[in-house]
């Protein structure tokens, strides 16, 4: 991974996730599960597409044990079109379809323009006209902003960052690495 997408001090002491799960989040699986798998992420981040497979191969794995929550740290500098994929998934979480958007942002990573979020919106059955308002619409800023601001309060830097129960995942996210991390914390 590219020193801007990785955290390259490991031997540091990992800050604990700041802001707690909270029911208004994006997240898949049960309170209940014996792990919270924590992802901050950005849809122009080439990691963070390979680690969505890894994710997903994890909650078959993990199936009801795994709960899984996604918040947006769109990196605009290294990622022109982050913000706004970010804010496409919050404005389809308002229609009900988040992880559809979600999954099809990971899917094509390479077409992020505002033409082919409405695209997305369109294949998801969500109302066109709709999804553009909200797109633009200050609470969906505010949605991608909140969650920046706790990211930043738990110091992340780069994405993908995850938390495994609250506690930082300093090591490499995939299958193997990660999946041994969730298996240690269950």
């Amino acid at each position: 991974m590219a020193q801007e997408d990785q955290v390259t001090d490991l031997d540091a002491a990992p800050p604990d996730l700041k802001v707690a799960v909270s029911e208004n989040e994006h997240v898949v699986g049960p309170p209940t599960a014996a792990v919270t798998l924590v992802e901050y992420g950005d849809f122009g981040c080439r990691f963070c597409d390979e680690a969505f497979a890894v994710v997903e191969s994890l909650q078959a794995r993990f199936g009801r044990n795994l709960r899984f929550v996604f918040r947006h740290n769109p990196r605009g500098e290294l990622h022109a079109h982050a913000r706004l994929a970010a804010e496409a998934s919050e404005a389809a979480a308002l229609q009900g379809k988040f992880w559809g958007m979600h999954d099809l942002l990971y899917a094509r990573p390479k077409a992020l323009e505002e033409a082919d979020l409405v695209h997305y919106a369109v294949t998801l059955g969500l109302d066109a006209q709709r999804f553009s308002a909200d797109l633009h619409s200050p609470a969906v800023a505010k949605h991608v902003r909140d969650d920046e601001v706790g990211g930043t309060h738990s110091s992340i830097i780069t994405t993908p960052t995850f938390f495994i129960n609250g506690a930082r995942f300093n090591g490499t996210p995939d299958l193997e690495t990660l999946g041994a991390a969730i298996l240690a914390a269950s």
